[in-house]
């Protein structure tokens, strides 16, 4: 009982310390715990809709399917789940994209139905609609909607509502970022079909590797296309999604756990150091060696244990919340939950072990000592004069780096604990900032150096030539071709984008270094990141066919450009057409804002709205910098806080030696000041390439269609050093009271 008064007298007189750990411990679990509880939230609630949608592995496309074709599916798969599927587009008011699927079983990518009826592919006189659609348009259960499509017209009542495992990213070709009330789906009986069935897409589920499924499949019938799960346009983006936000958990907290325990391992040394005399007193009055460092293992167990318990209770809560809406505007699901595993509560387990057994060697080393001279102040270390010492050139320095030196020499491990935890905070710094950096340059390198035009016009599918040809010269524009393909190389396949434009200055092409290019007339350019995935040189050959189109080609690369957000083929219409494929414009390009109402004009996209939607598409990736950024500013506090405590009481009878000769206070906090400026500034340099290699993971991560590339600009190097130096010296100017109201007589007396 009266050990535990003692500790909470201690933790009320050393409050500021053990606050200190509190935070720390907090800190590291939070930010681990909150961050995975984010990722595996993701991976968890979309592993689970597609579990409960039975989400194809594959998907098959054609211009029609029979049962024969169907039946040789089914005969090298020994699963024989099938799903056949016509998929049209359809027509609406306002002119959204909107896709129709008739579907014949529905057992296979099933429709998820949050309001009204289930999906029943035998009911032809209702529809189930995209519930984000229907929430934009103000669609309800029982409301009616017309589609039109194919020289057809139907008239059907909303059943139900809800999503689509296909359907959890979608975008319209006219945004970067999702426009709910431009876009959406639809699920309908095969009953509902107007015409004779003719199925255009097969959804298939088998049990055997994707490589030897799509070998027998070539084997077996002709077909345009295949795409499995991971290179479905909504699986994949969301995966890239969830691998960026995976290595922001993989790295960042991993470096805040690390700073943290080794903080905590010189805060836990200072205090046992600092009560040598208690622990002497009470090993003289009798207290045996296990009660006492029983005593002193709970200085360190009960506030990590508290700080864990509080991170691993709210990093979860707190942090996934945090990012949620900004996922849910370009994300669909049903719902959306933080995940759990048994990992965070390792982990916290591991800090409080790993604090309670740094605590427990540094009481046994004293509890070996005899009570006398526990009572006695440690001998201050030793050291022996080194080359630099010796050397002539040590004479010329200055007493306060002589100082300095012999002091880190003397305790080498809070050097290094000094430098270590700086270095991990500026690398936390320098990613977070560099990655905000990288979006601006992206959005920068888009809308400034290869965009200059005003207004983007997207052509409607029934565009009418004469108006057409009207409005480009009225609005001095020029045609573009924009489609999706589907490309072959080196035994890799991939959807990419097709550009096919013609000499204009709405346009400029880059390479790496987002200087601009000319890209010749004849030539086929790749974008610079698909030519590294598919390890592609200029006079390679690859082979493409547009998406829905059975018409293969072979081009050979003629260039190579780099293009931060989009990645694929660029070419000219001429070349386009060597090629055996017909020019095709797709959007006119204009220097002028546009805003008559055409039938052929589908959509207008200004660059403001595109860059709106860039900064909405980015906007999870920003939250997260914000929260390291702020997690970082704070542990760098925390972290340089806790080295000068410990700085000033290893030195305090130094501190007060040196003010018996008569050093005044500033010359004594200009000490302090010079060795944590010097501390400082080699965990800065250090954690300047660290911080380069952290953004560079990130960005890496990033996904297939954006390009980076990492640049450490001196903006982001001078606020990092801004940030950091500011709170060095101000933590050192919290001491400066330390030293004007010290004890001299109390700080030498026991060692006369």
């Amino acid at each position: 009982m009266s050990l535990s008064k003692k500790m909470l007298r201690d933790i009320k007189i050393n409050k500021a310390q053990f606050i200190a750990i509190f935070l720390m411990a907090f800190l590291g679990i939070f930010a681990y715990c909150g961050i995975y509880a984010e990722y595996y939230g993701l991976e968890q609630t979309s592993e689970g809709f597609y579990a409960d949608t039975n989400m194809a592995d594959g998907w098959i496309y054609n211009t029609g399917f029979d049962d024969s074709a169907v039946d040789k599916v089914n005969a090298f798969s020994a699963q024989t789940d099938r799903q056949e599927v016509i998929q049209a587009v359809a027509n609406l008011d306002n002119k959204p994209d909107f896709t129709l699927h008739f579907i014949e079983k529905g057992t296979i990518s099933k429709f998820y139905s949050t309001e009204g009826e289930d999906f029943n592919p035998e009911d032809g006189s209702g529809v189930w609609l995209d519930k984000r659609f229907a929430d934009a348009r103000d669609l309800k259960v029982g409301d009616e909607i017309t589609f039109k499509f194919d020289d057809s017209k139907i008239k059907k009542e909303i059943k139900g509502i809800g999503y689509s495992p296909e359907y959890i990213y979608e975008v319209s070709p006219s945004t970067l970022n999702p426009d709910f009330s431009q876009m959406g789906f639809a699920y309908l009986s095969y009953k509902a079909y107007p015409e004779n069935l003719e199925y255009n897409r097969l959804l298939v589920k088998y049990n055997q590797s994707d490589s030897d499924f799509k070998e027998k499949l070539d084997n077996a019938i002709d077909y345009l296309s295949f795409t499995k799960k991971e290179d479905q346009l909504s699986v994949a983006k969301f995966s890239d999604e969830m691998a960026q936000h995976k290595m922001i958990g993989d790295v960042f907290p991993i470096v805040f756990i690390l700073v943290t325990f080794l903080t905590l391992l010189t805060t836990m040394n200072r205090i046992v150091a600092h009560q040598r005399t208690q622990i002497g007193i009470l090993k003289a009055v009798g207290y045996n060696d296990k009660t006492i460092i029983m005593h002193y293992l709970s200085y360190s167990f009960w506030p990590v244990l508290a700080g864990a318990i509080l991170g691993l209770i709210t990093g979860p809560v707190v942090i996934p919340r945090m990012f949620y809406p900004t996922m849910f505007k370009s994300y669909s699901m049903p719902s959306w939950h933080p995940g759990f595993d048994m990992r965070f509560v390792y982990i916290a387990l591991l800090m409080v072990f790993l604090s309670v057994l740094v605590t427990y060697l540094s009481c046994r080393r004293i509890s070996r000592e005899n009570p006398a001279n526990t009572l006695r102040p440690k001998a201050p270390k030793l050291s022996s004069n080194g080359f630099i010492e010796k050397s002539k050139f040590w004479n010329h320095l200055s007493f306060n780096f002589r100082w300095n030196w012999r002091d880190a020499k003397r305790n080498k491990f809070r050097a290094f604990m000094a430098i270590v935890g700086v270095m991990g905070c500026v690398a936390l710094l320098i990613a977070a900032f560099g990655m905000n950096d990288s979006m601006g340059e992206l959005k920068s390198w888009e809308y400034d150096d290869i965009s200059h035009y005003e207004s983007k016009l997207l052509l409607s599918n029934e565009a009418n030539p004469m108006e057409v040809y009207y409005i480009l010269n009225e609005t001095n524009g020029s045609f573009i071709m924009q489609q999706s393909i589907e490309m072959k190389a080196n035994d890799m396949e991939d959807t990419v984008s097709l550009l096919v434009s013609n000499n204009t200055d709405l346009i400029s092409y880059t390479d790496s270094d987002r200087n601009p290019i000319e890209i010749n007339e004849s030539d086929v350019s790749i974008s610079k990141k698909l030519a590294e995935t598919f390890n592609l040189s200029i006079g390679d050959k690859i082979k493409w066919h547009i998406v829905g189109s059975d018409d293969w080609v072979s081009s050979k690369i003629g260039q190579i450009h780099a293009e931060p957000i989009s990645q694929g083929l660029i070419m000219s219409p001429d070349t386009l057409e060597d090629q055996g494929l017909n020019f095709t414009p797709t959007n006119i390009l204009t220097k002028e804002k546009f805003g008559e109402n055409f039938n052929s004009i589908k959509s207008v996209s200004t660059i403001e709205k595109m860059k709106k939607g860039w900064d909405e598409l980015t906007e999870a990736v920003m939250m997260m910098v914000y929260v390291v950024t702020i997690v970082a500013v704070a542990l760098a506090i925390l972290v340089l806080y806790n080295l000068g405590i410990l700085s000033f009481t290893e030195m305090e009878r130094e501190v007060a030696t040196l003010k018996v000769l008569g050093f005044k206070t500033n010359q004594l906090r200009k000490l302090l000041l010079t060795q944590n400026i010097i501390f400082t500034a080699i965990g800065f340099v250090l954690g300047i390439p660290l911080g380069f290699y952290f953004m560079t993971l990130m960005l890496n991560a990033a996904g297939e269609s954006l390009y980076y590339v990492p640049s450490l600009t001196w903006g982001n190097i001078l606020l990092t050093a801004f940030i950091t130096f500011t709170i060095s010296i101000g933590v050192n100017l919290l001491f400066s009271d330390k030293i004007r109201d010290l004890n001299v007589v109390e700080a030498l007396k026991d060692v006369e």
